[in-house]
Formats: C-alpha cells, structure tokens, sequence
C-alpha cells in the first residue's frame, strides 16, 4: 500500500507598488478572523500569515458552491513591507515563494515598482495572478454583492463598462510589453500561456472570494510536486530580532519538520554557522501572536530561539543536520554562488538580507551595471576602502549603492559617492543618473587636457601695472582660466602666455567662471596693447575646435558662446576655419 505524501502549504507573496493595496488585500483575506485588541486589527508589520482551509473556505463560499476539493492546507501569506526586493525571498533552487499575487490599482497600471516585481518574478519563474485592485474607483461602479464577480463586471452600466474595459486594455497592453499575455481570470482557458486577473476591491471586499478561489485552483493544478514535505527540514531566515531583553529569530520552515532541540546549520558568507535550538514558537493561524511548540511542520512562520546567534544574516538558508556537515556546507556555497554572481569589476552594492541583495543584482544586471563586491548589512570602511581603490581604475565605479541599508558612523566618504535607498528602482535610477554626470565630467576633463576653453573680461579699473609684466584684474565670463594659458585678443592677435594668478592676495593656479583675478602677463605693455581691448580668449587651434565642436553635449552655455566667438574671430582671417 502507498503512503500519501503529506502536502504543505502553498508560500504565497503580495507585492506592488506603494499604495496600490497589498496590505488591505491581505486584510480582506484575513477578516474578521483577526482578534479584536490585536494591535487595532493588524497594524504592526506581520512578517506572515497562516491561513488555514477553514478561513479559505470561510472567505470564499465559491469552494462549497462549485463543490471543490481542496487538498492543499491552507496558505502562507508572506506580508512584503513597501520594498518589492522581498519578492525575491529565496531557497535552495529559486524563489520562497511558490505563488505571488501582484496587487495593481486599476487607475495607475503599471508603476516603478509594479515593473520591479514583475522583473523578479519573471527571473525567477516564479507564477503570478493580478489582483486588479480599486474598481471601485472607476466612475459609477456599482457593487453588486449578491452577484459574481463576472456578473457584477457585465451588469455595469454602458459607460462604466466602457471605462473599465479601457483601463482594463491598457494595463493588458503595459503587462505584455513585459512578455506576459493575460486575460479575466474566467476566460484564461491555459494558465500556461496567460496571466489570471481578477478585477477586485479591497475596500468592498468586491473579488476577493474570487481571488482565493483563482489562486486555490493555481495551486492545485501546478504546484503539487513543489508542495510535497521530504525528510529534510530547511528554512530561511527572515529577520534577526531584538524584543527588550530577549533576542529571537524570524523565520520561514519551508519543508520537513523541525523539533525542540534539533541541531541545524544556517548558511553564511564565511564558515557554516552551526546552532541548537533551545525553543521553537510558531505563528499562530490568522494572529500575529506566537505559541510555543515542542515539534513543527512546513510551511510555517517561526520564531527561534538558538545558542549561537552570532553572525546569523537575514536571508540566510538553514537546514536540520541529518548527514554530513561538509556536505551542507558545500550546498549552500553552492546556493550562495548561485545568488550572488559577481563580475571582475564594478560597483560596490549592500542590501538588508540574501533575498534583496539578489534582487537588486538581478535587477542591475539588466541595467548591465557590474558589480565586483555584494555583501549585507550596514556600508563600513571596508566598502570605502574597496570603492577607493576603484577610483584609480574606473571612477564610473567609486560609489556605494546601499538598499535599505545603515551607513556605519565613522565613515568618511571623501571623493566615493554612497547612495542609499529603500526603494530599489530608486536607488537604480540615482545611481544611472550620477554615472551619466560622472561620465560628463570625466569626458569633460579630458577634453579640457587638449585645449582649454576661456573668456575674460578685461577690468580697466584694477591695472596694478603696466609693464614687466603687466598685472590687472580680468573676470572669468567662461570655461577655466589658467596658468600658462596662451591668450589672444579679439582681433586673434596673440598677447601672451599667463605667467601668474592672484585671488584675495593669495597665488592660485586657476580661476573659474564668475571669478575676479589679477593676472601677470610677461613681455605685455598694458597701455599700449590692451587700453582698447575689452576681452581675451584661450587660443585654440582648428583640430582643438572640431573635437569641442563635437563634443558640444559637454559644454555649458557660456563655454558655447565662447566657443562661437573664438570661431568667428579666427574667420575674419581665415573663412571656413573649424568647418
């Protein structure tokens, strides 16, 4: 006779755009099951929910109705806080989360952060439904509750029909453009080739019984190999926590079981941390309140207590020691190569756990940005020494991106640039923006090593003396003026080579623009040569000009018009000079 394999539940994640309504989703999912006094109906940060099959088919009549059988358990609802990165929770062989349901407010489509998880979840294959939230919102929509969710879209009237189906197609065509076809959750006929959405209401609980029901039926149909519990109990850390005097560990058992004084070893970026668990406390269904248990098993939400915390990261794989330690060890090395690819060179990146530290990788690699160094927790001196030295290779790479990430106190940053956000396409978008300008500069700077572009305007009211050499003050009105600068006149007669600079009595090698100098220029008679002059310009030559001239994107407006001028200077000798 076979033995039936037990089946878990299903880990499921809500993710979205700030705003759009995960959290109130999940809170329709929860209900009135939620007690009352528990933190005025779950406002504190829930890592997850245990949503057991008495509150699926409680929330959702559909089941009973249609005569459903159920074999899954119940789900495990993974309550993602406002970064999308925690989509990509991960395990041994892809994400931790076996379904994902993208929460999108029907009027905005598809923002920053909607693309950001659709990203993760398309790297990791991870299998998605669309819970079209707010249709409520749509002018005149009327809800219907004792209708279905189909009956209720079909029975609006013309004009509000029209303003869904516009909204509706609008977000159909944003959601292929990410190469994923979709359809009304009851015209999808293979949900192999398209995505489920489900038009809902958070607010008026209006599809919400048909969300459960689209994400059982999923579950049941695709995930039956997944859910099966082997022998090998294996778990991720979710956070490290500090509650008054007692410190514990957050963490998601994802297969096996796992007991009261059970050995595991939980991965880490140097050796295997290897601890006994002195006291197991597991979420309890619907609450966020925990019970301890002497034995439990996956899919479930933890607290643990060990003997050794030291060095636990979030993110971080465990798994029950059975057999070999080395062989776990070499698992997780494995695991962890697997997560973090590195390149050669590049940028320096920290993250809050394993899971964002691979998101924002995935993500950085399609903006192919390189990465050379990837760790978690706070940026430290390390991480600047690391970016400095990549100032003497690539100073396109002299930065430290850091997601949701501290910086340590006795950091100094000097010429690194350290980027920090809680919000990765924000943090990708600060970082595209200052490698553009640091590529400006850089391109700039060396374009200035060829020839430097300069204007003064003479200041006839500061000649301090005539000749050997002649001093008086100028005024930079563009580009950089400096020393050893050949200069000529407006009628491209040269006057001299700048021998000195003086700003407030103190010598200075250069002046930029909207600065007043006094400037030293040998063998020059003041009286003589510049009485009538009013400007000076560099002198560059023609092959200088058309390398300026085509690089034009690098100069401000000033150094434009001077740049024109100079042009139309040498012309009046030469017609077609730097064409």
């Amino acid at each position: 006779m076979e033995i039936e394999t037990k089946i878990r539940q299903p880990i499921v994640t809500v993710a979205g755009h700030v705003d759009h309504g995960k959290t109130s989703i999940l809170d329709c999912f929860r209900g009135s099951s939620v007690q009352e006094g528990e933190a005025g109906g779950i406002t504190q940060k829930i890592s997850f929910t245990k949503y057991p099959l008495t509150q699926i088919k409680r929330a959702c009549p559909l089941i009973e109705k249609h005569n459903i059988k159920l074999e899954i358990p119940g789900f495990l609802f993974i309550d993602t806080p406002g970064h999308a990165a925690f989509t990509n929770l991960r395990k041994r062989g892809g994400s931790l989360a076996d379904l994902a349901i993208l929460v999108v407010a029907i009027k905005e489509g598809i923002k920053p952060q909607t693309a950001e998880v659709i990203q993760i979840l398309k790297a990791h294959k991870t299998p998605f439904l669309i819970a079209l939230n707010k249709i409520d919102t749509i002018s005149g929509w009327h809800t219907q509750k004792d209708k279905s969710l189909k009956e209720s879209i079909e029975s609006q009237a013309l004009n509000v029909s029209q303003e869904f189906q516009e909204a509706l197609l609008t977000f159909q065509g944003a959601l292929s453009q990410h190469g994923f076809e979709s359809d009304l959750y009851y015209e999808v006929s293979d949900f192999t080739k398209r995505i489920s959405i489900v038009p809902c209401s958070a607010r008026t609980k209006e599809g919400i019984p048909e969300l459960l029901l689209t994400l059982c039926g999923l579950s049941q149909k695709f995930l039956k190999e997944r859910l099966k519990i082997s022998d090998e109990a294996r778990g991720v850390i979710i956070e490290v926590k500090k509650d008054k005097s007692m410190e514990s560990i957050e963490a998601i058992l994802y297969d096996g079981e796992l007991k009261e004084g059970d050995e595991i070893a939980i991965a880490s970026f140097n050796d295997l941390i290897v601890t006994k668990i002195r006291a197991i406390e597991e979420i309890e269904p619907l609450s966020f309140k925990y019970k301890p248990k002497e034995k439990v098993t996956a899919a479930t939400g933890l607290r643990l207590h060990l003997t050794n915390k030291e060095g636990i990261l979030s993110g971080m794989p465990f798994q029950k020691i059975d057999n070999d330690l080395s062989v776990i060890g070499e698992n997780f090395k494995k695991e962890l190569s697997h997560a973090i690819r590195l390149d050669k060179k590049g940028i320096i990146v920290k993250a809050d756990s394993l899971g964002s530290l691979e998101a924002l990788l995935t993500l950085l690699k399609q903006e192919n940005i390189q990465v050379v160094k990837a760790s978690i927790g706070s940026i430290r001196k390390a991480d600047l020494i690391s970016a400095k030295a990549n100032e003497e290779t690539n100073p396109l790479d002299a930065i430290i991106v850091g997601f949701n990430v501290q910086i340590d106190e006795d950091i100094e940053p000097g010429n690194i640039k350290i980027l920090t956000s809680d919000v990765v396409y924000k943090l990708i978008e600060n970082l595209q923006e200052w490698r553009k300008n640091k590529h400006a500069q850089i391109e700039k700077s060396r374009l200035m090593e060829l020839a430097q572009i300069c204007k003064l305007e003479i200041l006839h009211q500061h000649v301090f003396r005539n000749l050997n050499p002649a001093i008086f003050g100028v005024k930079v009105l563009a580009g950089k003026l400096k020393t050893g600068l050949h200069l000529i006149d407006e009628k491209d007669e040269k006057i001299a080579r700048v021998k000195s600079l003086q700003l407030e009595r103190a010598s200075v090698n250069e002046a930029s623009e909207g600065q007043e100098v006094a400037i030293a220029l040998p063998g020059v008679n003041f009286e003589r040569r510049l009485k009538e002059s009013h400007y000076l310009y560099s002198d560059i030559g023609e092959s200088q000009f058309k390398k300026f001239k085509a690089n034009k994107d690098l100069l401000s407006q000033s150094e434009l018009r001077a740049l024109q001028e100079l042009a139309e200077i040498k012309r009046k000798t030469k017609d077609n000079w730097g064409i």
